[in-house]
Parts: structure tokens; sequence; C-alpha cells
């Protein structure tokens, strides 16, 4: 009975998608000494095919993810030039004021069940930023503190967070672990031609040089934006989302920073320019910096400008970067099956919107993990996994749509650019109806149904506060929002807060000590 189980997985693409796959899936089903029952992982990459490397930025799911895969904290942060991520900080996207700002944070408001988080916020005052009334992560940002202390174990912390990192060093780091301890077969070659049976299955990949033909029972597409073996199949239709998120190009550069001893910010800061917005991230030895636009709405002249005085390019060692910077176009889609019969799409290839709160790796998590969960599972039972996983995807993309035009449609700024942002053909139909349910009630899980929700509620009201939503107070008294209750744990907040910024050092400071001291953790 075992060969009518799925037991060879075959992954086509390297880079940090196919990599990752590769581990999540292995750590769970390949045991250290090969054995006849495991679960058999090729992996094909190839040699001219160069990574994006690009995404820097990740999701705290990512440290229960490389704790599974039995990678240390110490071992990322040391190879990849990783820094702690609390967060994104918003600046400029309400009107473009110098003072306009806030932050989406990683820690989650208090139990809704206990509170009205809207009313917790009011009960501050109305100058109060929404963050740093009902989370104390706004503050420990605020002071670039780390969020962990010192002798935190790996993969623990005092407050949320993820990471920021080199993408391409996380991908070859990502890549040696998969190859010196979880028995993932490596295969360089460039596939050519594949075969199929007659009810359109895959059964073999063929490389170039003719010399590999590699047999699969479920093939995973991590080919990337080229989408090499998903785009063969017409089932895998693409859901064009261009016409709610306009931005299809990104300007790229890499920038060192003044001082070898200047501080690394605890978030991805996003600040809002005319057409579009440029992400700048902190790693130990420089800063990712992109300028995310629409072709419509500017011109790569106006772009190079617009960095320019971002940067504050009077310096020449910016103004070289700006020189070697790299223009990147996409377009924002998904597949409507990414899981046709027996082939997977995972990564790029599966779908990419804007880089906007970085969900770009978390959908590789969250795809990988599911087929951890289901392995070993039957061959003729597949297509009721492929329309469960495709009609679960599906959902979170568009959430993930949701969540992304959320921050364009609140905003004032007066640039051709963002007022079409605002135009109501543009707004997704389930988002309007959350806008207008959200002016009497504030978010709530039940206006969300995935179980695995990568933007929840909490997500929502920080952007939606984050930039003045109204939202009507509420006119009774309940368990959720009495005074006394209110009080209580704005003073719970605020002894905490006390408590992290006199303790935690900063993200500077831990990362120097962590360098070195060995085996810390």
């Amino acid at each position: 009975m075992t060969d009518e189980y799925v037991k060879k997985i075959v992954i086509v693409g390297g880079g940090t998608a196919g990599w990752l796959t590769a581990a999540i899936i292995a750590s769970n089903y390949l045991s250290d000494e090969k054995n006849e029952n495991e679960i058999e992982i090729t992996l094909i990459e190839s040699r001219t095919v160069p990574t994006v490397g690009v995404g820097e930025g990740t999701w705290p799911s990512m440290r229960s993810t490389l704790r599974s895969i039995g990678i240390r904290e110490s071992e990322l942060l040391r190879l990849c030039q990783a820094t702690l991520k609390q967060g994104s900080r918003f600046l400029r996207w309400f009107d473009g004021s110098s003072c306009d700002s806030f932050l989406h944070p990683f820690d989650a408001p208090p139990s809704e069940d206990e509170v009205d988080w809207h009313s917790l916020w009011k009960f501050v005052s109305d100058d109060t930023p929404y963050a740093s009334a009902v989370s104390v992560q706004n503050e420990v940002c605020f002071r670039n503190l780390a969020p962990k202390q010192k002798q935190t174990p790996e993969y623990a912390g005092v407050t949320n967070y993820s990471y920021h990192l080199d993408a391409l060093s996380f991908a070859e780091l990502l890549k040696q672990h998969c190859l010196s301890n979880h028995n993932v077969f490596h295969v360089f070659g460039d596939v050519v031609d594949f075969q199929i049976d007659s009810s359109g299955r895959l059964l073999s990949l063929e490389t170039a040089d003719k010399e590999n033909i590699i047999s699969g029972d479920l093939f995973i597409d991590c080919t990337g934006k080229k989408a090499s073996l998903i785009n063969r199949f017409e089932e895998s239709s693409i859901i064009d989302v261009s016409d709610i998120l306009f931005n299809d190009c990104a300007m790229v550069l890499q920038v060192p920073y003044k001082s070898r001893g200047c501080e690394i910010v605890s978030q991805t800061d996003a600040t809002a320019v005319e057409a579009g917005w440029i992400w700048d991230i902190a790693l130990q030895n420089r800063r990712g910096v992109g300028y995310v636009f629409s072709s419509s709405h500017t011109n790569e002249e106006s772009v190079y400008k617009t960095l320019t005085r971002y940067l504050g390019c009077g310096d020449d060692e910016y103004s070289k970067c700006i020189e070697k910077a790299r223009l990147i176009r996409f377009r924002s889609h998904y597949r409507a099956k990414p899981w046709v019969r027996n082939l997977l799409a995972i990564g790029l290839s599966q779908g990419f919107v804007e880089p906007l709160e970085a969900s770009a790796i978390v959908m590789i998590e969250l795809a990988a993990s599911y087929i951890r969960k289901i392995l070993p599972f039957s061959k003729e039972g597949m297509h009721l996994l492929a329309d469960q996983f495709n009609q679960r995807f599906e959902y979170r993309w568009k959430r993930i749509v949701e969540f992304l035009k959320l921050h364009y449609v609140l905003s004032k700024r007066r640039e051709v650019y963002w007022v079409d942002h605002r135009e109501e053909m543009t707004v997704p139909e389930n988002l309007k109806i959350l806008l207008k349910k959200w002016k009497y009630t504030v978010p709530v899980r039940e206006d969300f149904t995935d179980a695995l929700e990568i933007f929840t509620a909490a997500s929502f009201a920080y952007v939606l506060y984050g930039m003045r939503y109204e939202t009507l107070v509420h006119p009774y008294v309940t368990k959720r929002n009495d005074p006394k209750k209110l009080e209580s744990i704005l003073n719970s907040l605020s002894k905490r807060r006390e408590k992290l910024i006199t303790s935690l050092p900063t993200n500077r400071d831990l990362l120097e000590f962590l360098s070195r001291t060995k085996n810390v953790f």
C-alpha cells in the first residue's frame, strides 16, 4: 500500500521559496539517517537563473519556523546580518505632514474579549497615538530597543518580534542546512521538458543536460516570476489585482551606515511619497532601501530625484548607491488555483502583491506548513487536498489585498496617485462593507474567518486608527468599556512599559553583545 501514498517530492527552484519549502517539509518527515520509509525530497536548482534577493522582512511566525527546522537564532543573526524587527512604522501616509506617523507593532493589544480597544484608546486622550494606548511596543521601538534582554533564550522575547535579514544569505543558510541535516537531494539543472500521464499528472522532469530525468509524486514550482511549470496548466488562472494596488515597480539599493556604531531601528520604516512609498530596513551592516511606485503615476527620473531627497544625497557615497540602484518590475496578482493535479506553486510563482507589510515569506511558510501537516497523503485523494488548499489560499490572498488597500483608502494626501487610490471602484467590496461596519464598532475576530489569519483584527485596528479613522464611541457601559477596567489595564500597560524602557538594551547593544559571546543561547 505504500506506493499509493505520496513519497517523492520534487521542488523546482532554489532561493528562499525553494529552500524554505524543502526545509519545512524535510524537517518533519526526514530522519538523520536514510531509510526506505521516509519521504524523499529533491530540489532542482538552475545555475543560470539569479535569485531576486530583495525581500528582507519577515513575520513573527518565522521564529517558530526556524526553531522547527533546526536553525539556531544565533546562526541566523551571524550569517544573515539579521536584526530584530518589531513591526512597521508608517510615515507621511495620512496627510504627508512631518508629524504624520504611526506604528503597526507585532504585539497584540489586550484581549478583545476583555476590553474594547477603541474605548481604551479614547479613555487616554485623542492626542495619544493608538499604538501607544493599547501596546507597550510603540515606546520600545521609538527608543530603538531590542525585544529581548541579553540572556533571554533564543527565539524567546519580552515583546513579539521577527527579523530583517539579507535574503541571499538567508537562502544560502537554508540550502546548507537542508543538505547537511535533512537528506534533501540537490540537482543543478534547467528543466526543459516534462512527462505527464493520461490524466494530466506530472510523472517526471528532464534537465537540459539530458543526464537527469527526475520522477516524483508531488511537484512544487518555486521558479519565481517565471512560474515555468505552473504556467503550462491552463486551470491555474491568474487573478490580476493591479486595478486595486497600482504599484508595479521598485527601485532598490543598498545603503551603508554613516558610522559604525549608529543605532539600529526596531521596525521597517515605510515613508509615503508622491507616487508610492519608500521602505527602509536596517540590517547589521547596512540598510536596504527601495522606492515602490506606480509607473502610471511617475517616471524613473522622478524616482531617482525622490530617492536623492530621501537619502539627503549631498553625500557622495549615497549618490554612488543611487547610481547602482536596480529596477524591479512586477504586477500584483495571485493564482486562483495554485495547486493543479500534482503540481503546486509556492512563492512568487503562486503570486505576489506589493511588498507593503512583508507578506511574501509568510505565504511560503503557510504553504509549506500545509504540506508538512498533511503528509503522508494518498495520491488518489490529492484532488481533495488541492481543492482545500486553493480555497484557503484564495481567501488569504484576498485578505492581504484588502489589508494593503486599507493603507491607501484612508489617506488624505492630495497627489494624483493617492487620490486615484481612493476611487470607490478600486476598493474591494468586502473592504467597503468592513469600513462601513467599523464606523459603529471596532474590528473583531468575527470579521474574519480563517483560523490562521495573516492580518488579524488587531492589525486592521492598528492601521485603521493609526490613520485616524473615526468609530463612534460606545454609548453604554459594559464589562469591556467599564472605566474602572480601562484604568486598571492602562495602569498595567504603563508599569510594563516603564519596566521595559529601563531594562531592555538597544538593538545595537544586543547584537554586538551576541557577536562577542559564544553559545549565549
